[in-house]
């Protein structure tokens, strides 16, 4: 039995009751085409099992997740004819996420479009090896 919450609007999308565009469904994910696209194609993948973010998904899911994005990306760029797919999981609000189920975006690309997934580089942190060794620390 898959874990769901009942207020959460992924969950229903990915139960059914609140129809999308599906490409692509199996036991444990759902994909539909995004109804407020980034660009043509734009695509969303919802574990069926909910989990707010990346910090509560199961192992079993955060194992499969990327097959799934493969296969539909392939299949994407096929058919679209894109030049690209960014592949993009927010955490959190000041990460962008609106929505707390876990879910990640497969955005077709294309020359000159007016996507913007970008970051200004910035300089290199001074206590890179510090900061690593901490982080290197903390991982479970």
């Amino acid at each position: 039995m898959k874990k769901t919450v009942d207020d959460c609007i992924f969950c229903k999308i990915a139960k059914g009751e609140i129809p999308s565009t599906t490409i692509y469904e199996d036991d444990d994910f759902k994909v539909m085409l995004d109804i407020n696209p980034a660009s043509k194609g734009h695509a969303v993948i919802l574990p069926k099992n909910h989990a707010a973010n990346i910090f509560e998904l199961e192992d079993e899911d955060a194992e499969k997740i990327f097959k799934v994005a493969r296969k539909c990306a392939a299949a994407m760029m096929e058919v679209l004819h894109c030049d690209g797919i960014n592949i993009l999981q927010n955490n959190g609000e000041a990460a962008g996420q609106t929505v707390f189920h876990l879910h990640v975006h497969l955005i077709p690309r294309y020359n000159g479009d007016t996507v913007n997934i970008t970051w200004k580089p910035g300089t290199p942190e001074e206590d890179a090896a510090e900061l690593a060794a901490r982080i290197k620390a903390a991982v479970k």
